[in-house]
């Protein structure tokens, strides 16, 4: 990259970290109303933006034919009127969620005319970059918005017509509503992001939302915090107590109902004691959905399987995003939790069974983020858990986990507010006594 290439990446995030100290003293007035523009704009540019888009998908089918693209990218690329129209949804149910900004988690009285204080805050400086699904462009200013952080954002090249549109948009929606200048940027070139992970001084966290191999990239290569999922391998088990009606209808939404999505399960794990009666019905269904059916090769050979795949050990830890779904057999719920937490990557798991004993032991012990009974994976996403959106998931232990949303992207500061104590007052010989009292203000 050239000298004059880097300082402009470099100036461009000085100017985000300028326009996030404007962006802490906004009022939550100013956000709502900024977020309501937001999805005005974009109401008002529908058709704009669906043209860009059918742009973009007639670009990357060509880069499919030539495989320099995977086709799953395809479905997540792809925009209509109706997920438009989600997003619109969205962006309004942010403006409506609580806004915690400024609020206080913590009152406590240290001593007479000492009082602490633990108030949320936004982080600062947030670089997003993501793949193929141009909706998650204004999911994650809308998040960005609302927490009070700037945002660096950069889009996959699959997308460029649709995010330029967009981001057009919602800037000029953001400036109708007196936003500050700044706050955010769109980036086109992926030699801008490796400069800016360089610039742990200016951007405070990355958000990664793509491939494997993207968040892994990331995570190797900067010294910024990154917050983010690289795999999403997730699992259904069906217990021996399971409605198998159930289980099957589960297990088809889970893995069908948007294959390319990181929370569709990969892997299906049946309890013995009911395998007989259930894996002609699952897989029956399954290859109705045209789903590619791998079971391992002891259970093909015990229950007489017919017209399906073999699985192996590679099966267990890839995650397809695509219509191909891997079967394992499994002795006892200890063995599915084995298999999951040795597996898995974190991130959502379902168990089917009508026993709650058998679920609190599974959600005690399974080693992900989502833990469900009898309900599918794919309701692992901020929406749906009623944040109005997500920027992300993270599948980390540590703050946040899961689909992240506006409390996820939000830190706090303390504030000390006295009248002239000191250190000294409270040590050495007859020492003042800290009160330690909770406050109601």
């Amino acid at each position: 990259m050239t000298e004059s290439v880097l300082t402009q990446v470099q100036e461009v995030a000085k100017q985000a970290r300028l326009a996030s100290s404007r962006l802490a003293r906004l009022t939550k007035e100013n956000r709502t109303n900024a977020l309501m523009a937001m999805a005005d704009g974009l109401a008002k540019s529908k058709s704009t933006i669906l043209e860009a888009n059918k742009t973009d998908i007639a670009n990357s089918e060509a880069l499919v034919e030539k495989g320099e693209m995977p086709a799953s990218y395809l479905k997540r690329l792809k925009l209509d009127a109706e997920k438009l129209q989600g997003v619109i949804d969205g962006i309004r149910q942010v403006a409506q969620i609580e806004d915690i900004l400024g609020t206080s988690s913590l009152k406590r009285e240290l001593d007479d005319g000492l009082k602490l204080y633990r108030v949320s805050c936004p982080i600062g400086v947030v670089l997003v970059i993501f793949e193929s699904r141009p909706d998650a462009l204004p999911q994650i200013m809308s998040l960005l918005v609302k927490s009070g952080n700037a945002g660096l954002i950069k889009g996959g090249r699959e997308a460029e017509n649709s995010n330029r549109e967009i981001f057009r948009c919602l800037s000029e929606a953001l400036k109708s509503a007196g936003y500050p200048q700044g706050a955010f940027f769109l980036l086109s070139g992926r030699e801008e992001v490796a400069d800016l992970l360089k610039l742990d001084r200016e951007v405070d966290l990355v958000i990664p939302r793509g491939s494997n191999e993207l968040v892994r990239h990331i995570q190797n290569n900067t010294d910024i915090p990154v917050l983010g999922h690289a795999d999403g391998v997730c699992h259904l088990y069906v217990d021996e107590k399971a409605d198998l009606q159930m289980a099957v209808r589960l297990a088809v939404d889970s893995k069908t109902q948007y294959p390319a999505a990181c929370n569709a399960i990969e892997t299906l794990l049946v309890n013995r004691k009911i395998a007989g009666a259930f894996l002609p019905e699952v897989i029956a269904a399954l290859k109705r959905k045209s789903v590619e059916v791998r079971v391992e090769k002891t259970a093909i050979d015990t229950f007489n399987l017919e017209n399906v795949g073999t699985a192996n050990d590679t099966d267990w830890t890839t995650e397809y995003s695509d219509l191909t779904i891997s079967i394992k057999v499994v002795d006892s719920l200890e063995e599915a939790i084995e298999h999951i937490n040795t597996y898995g990557s974190g991130h959502t798991e379902c168990i089917v069974t009508e026993d709650s004993e058998t679920f609190e032991r599974f959600f005690a012990e399974v080693n992900s983020a989502g833990v469900y009974q009898n309900a599918s994976t794919r309701f692992a996403d901020g929406f749906r858990y009623g944040f109005g959106a997500e920027v992300g998931i993270s599948t980390g232990k540590l703050h946040p986990r899961g689909p992240v949303g506006v409390e996820g992207i939000i830190t706090y500061k303390y504030k000390l507010v006295g009248n002239g104590q000191i250190v000294a007052d409270y040590s050495g010989e007859n020492p003042r006594r800290f009160t330690h009292k909770d406050m109601d203000e």
